[in-house]
């Protein structure tokens, strides 16, 4: 199945933009009359006639509409910090939209190598990701915030929460404090919101643990392996994507 992307849509009418129309016109060589597959970004996915074939602004008749098409039973928030090497970083956005994620935190930590993070290609890549894995919901990419800031101030990714959040924390915790594996945090978990924060190369700084722990975050670990940051995030989602199965 291919799936397209609309910029616009009121319901009736899906429109692409120049990106979109280009691949649907050009390479793919849809026309006038095709029937297409077009997702909002919000969670549904439409049945569509192509009425314009206009290589720089294809428009489509929507025949039948699937809200939540793809979509998955949970609400997971991912805090990770990005990597020294930004293909990392791009590497774990692509893999945890494939899996299943609503919100991608980019937290810059006292101990991260790279202080400075761009959303616009990561952007690019969860939209490809989304389309790819066939969902209909693009996850959301935030701007970057300081651990701190997202520890102390973190907001639900979807306002109608009615529940307290999951809120994990994935650090060494070197002395008394207990971790529990995450999949038996998840395990004894009855609502459907979790937020998982991810350190740095240099893992997160005493201070930046204590105050999550102080914040509700729960302390746990992936394993015995020691992993990489992306590959921590990622495998942090698969978790929770087999919890919710």
């Amino acid at each position: 199945m291919e799936l397209f992307y609309a910029y616009e849509t009121d319901g009736r009418f899906c429109r692409l933009d120049a990106d979109e129309s280009g691949h649907c016109i050009r390479v793919l060589r849809h026309r006038a009359g095709d029937e297409i597959h077009v997702i909002d970004g919000l969670g549904t996915m439409f049945r569509c006639r192509l009425t314009d074939d206009s290589p720089k602004g294809a428009e489509a008749e929507v025949l039948e509409a699937f809200p939540g098409w793809g979509g998955h039973p949970y609400r997971l928030t991912v805090a990770c910090c990005p990597t020294k090497n930004n293909d990392r970083f791009e590497w774990f956005v692509e893999k945890a939209t494939e899996v299943g994620v609503d919100r991608i935190v980019p937290t810059i930590g006292e101990r991260s190598e790279r202080k400075v993070y761009k959303t616009d290609r990561a952007l690019r890549i969860a939209l490809s990701a989304t389309k790819q894995s066939l969902k209909a919901r693009i996850p959301e990419i935030a701007e970057p915030v300081s651990v701190k800031d997202f520890i102390c101030t973190d907001a639900p990714c979807h306002s109608e929460r009615s529940e307290e959040s999951l809120k994990l924390i994935a650090y060494c915790f070197e002395g008394d404090t207990r971790r529990i594996s995450i999949q038996e945090a998840l395990r004894g978990y009855q609502g459907s919101d979790v937020t998982i924060l991810i350190g740095p190369e240099g893992d997160f700084s005493p201070e930046e643990a204590r105050l999550a722990v102080e914040h509700g975050y729960i302390p746990v670990h992936l394993g015995a392996s020691r992993l990489r940051t992306e590959t921590a995030a990622v495998l942090a989602a698969t978790a929770v994507y087999l919890a919710f199965e």
